[in-house]
């Protein structure tokens, strides 16, 4: 197993089933796409509505597609894409970007200044894109030749590069990609991939033999929906699929990790930006209202033993937002040690009182904690362990698992106690999580909020998100600095990025973000 950095382990024992036959037929269409020399990927979930501009489809299938003016490299270095040259002048609040010439996009649409407007008029400037400085300070744009586009900005906008770097809503789309009403129909980019067909059970995508830069070495890339992680472990195996991996695409239990390298399946192991977080929400359980529970909560766990037990002492426990590899991270916050006793004696001052299950004005402290399987793969063994853990202070906590589809409708809804979430990870970093999982005022869609003080916190969010180079490490660390004192957020530990490939992948190289789909540098052997 090559690996950056220690292997993180998402999940307990793996059963024996682990790596069962798939069906012949699945078998016989891997032979088949074999034979034609297609790179074929397991997704956890059908491709959905792929439009750049809205917030639905999976991120690492538009990457196919869809390429930005800038592109997010390995750690945070931007690079030219669909813009070769750029400036930022005016103090900050002018973009002027030299558009690629000789591109089109794969129905035959030329890639200029005219087409480069079309897009940004989709999205930049709207109230559902303002968690983005880009588009909240917008102010209007210059079409200086039919490669040259200048942008302005009403302030100097903060991580303005790396905003067009996004895979949505930054992407750029074929003007003829809608109807005579402008709305979306097909997906169509300048990318390297054209979509063939797109099901609930595949996606296949031929090479675009048009492309401006390098060629893909084979001819087509087909994506399986393999729901279950063990179908795709036992895929892999096989060889009946040639890639899986990557938290938000066919996520990768470190234990299925172990048991591919045992069997000869490559496994690669990156350091990764986000951060799985313990979230609390006091406006659904009163007991979460004084910070005594939640600093107990916090103290009431031990990461070192979870990591031990459930990682196999391979996870990176944290103790700040975000890890130090994130844009403007802040400094580093000790990870909190366990302490059961000091745990107990918060909760008996909070009140909370008795042998047992703590009880307060004839209340009992119980606590719901909502886990998904289908959005982070371990957290029921995860919350399992707190469950356990939190029981020997006197919390009753009880474990609600539910599917991706009433995470998205509970979550937003707030209809949990405690949570687990995900960070958003690089590119939206810092300010992709600061404003979009903690800001009262941004509505995020289904990813719903960490915490939320619209007094305390809002103010400061927004003091962080609209400050200048010269004062954004300040800003941001006055967040990081109320997040850690009022304990409003439990960071658990580092995930970092793991994929698994067949052994005829050659040349595969880990993503720079979790948003993308590796498939660059790779040749297939027979």
């Amino acid at each position: 197993m090559t690996a950056s950095r220690r292997t993180f382990l998402k999940g307990l024992a793996v059963a024996p089933a682990l790596f069962g036959g798939m069906s012949s037929t699945i078998a016989a269409y891997a032979q088949e796409a074999k034979a034609l020399g297609d790179l074929i990927v397991a997704i956890a979930k059908p491709a959905g509505n792929l439009d750049p501009h809205k917030y639905i489809g999976l991120w690492a299938v538009q990457d196919l597609m869809f390429e930005p003016l800038m592109r997010y490299g390995k750690n945070g270095k931007i690079e030219p894409a669909l813009a070769t040259e750029w400036a930022v002048e005016d103090n900050g609040k002018l973009l002027r970007v030299k558009l690629r010439q000789n591109v089109t996009f794969q129905d035959g649409t030329p890639w200029d200044a005219d087409a480069m407007m079309w897009n940004l008029d989709r999205w930049i400037g709207k109230p559902a894109n303002n968690w983005m400085n880009s588009s909240r300070l917008y102010s209007g744009h210059k079409i200086v030749d039919a490669h040259t586009v200048e942008l302005q900005f009403k302030e100097p906008v903060l991580g303005l590069l790396y905003e067009f770097s996004y895979v949505r809503p930054s992407r750029f789309l074929s003007p003829k990609s809608v109807d005579k009403d402008g709305n979306y129909q097909v997906p169509v980019g300048t990318g390297p991939w054209i979509q063939e067909s797109a099901s609930n059970s595949e996606s296949t995508f031929k090479r675009f033999d048009g492309y401006w830069g390098d060629l893909p070495s084979f001819e087509h890339i087909e994506l399986k929906v393999l729901p279950d992680s063990r179908s795709r472990m036992a895929a892999l195996r096989a060889g009946e699929i040639d890639l899986a991996g990557g938290d938000y695409l066919a996520p990768i239990k470190a234990t299925e990790a172990k048991a591919l390298e045992s069997a000869g399946i490559p496994v690669t192991v990156e350091t990764g930006t986000t951060t799985i977080v313990l979230a609390y929400n006091p406006d659904r359980n009163e007991a979460l209202k004084d910070v005594r529970v939640r600093k107990a909560i916090n103290i009431g766990f031990d990461r070192a033993a979870i990591g031990q037990v459930l990682y196999q002492s391979l996870a990176e426990p944290a103790g700040s937002l975000f890890p130090a590899n994130v844009p403007h991270a802040g400094k580093r916050f000790e990870v909190a040690r366990r302490d059961v006793e000091a745990a107990k004696a918060l909760l008996e001052a909070a009140g909370w009182s008795g042998s047992g299950i703590r009880e307060k004005d004839g209340k009992k402290l119980s606590l719901e904690l909502v886990v998904s399987e289908e959005q982070m793969a371990g957290s029921r063994s995860l919350g399992e362990i707190l469950q356990s853990q939190l029981g020997e202070i006197g919390i009753d906590l009880t474990i609600r698992s539910v599917d991706h589809a009433s995470r998205h409708s509970d979550i937003p809804a707030r209809k949990y106690d405690m949570a687990l979430f995900y960070t958003l990870g690089a590119p939206y970093e810092p300010f992709g999580t600061l404003v979009g999982l903690f800001l009262s005022t941004f509505n995020n869609g289904v990813d719903g909020k960490l915490f939320l003080d619209p007094a305390n916190l809002d103010p400061l969010v927004l003091a962080a998100a609209s400050a200048s180079e010269a004062d954004v490490e300040g800003a941001t660390q006055a967040v990081y600095d109320w997040l850690y004192n009022e304990v409003a957020i439990s960071p658990l530990f580092y995930a970092p990025i793991i994929w698994a490939h067949a052994p005829r992948v050659q040349g595969f190289t880990p993503p720079s973000t979790e948003y993308d789909l590796p498939y660059k540098n790779i040749t297939l052997s027979a």
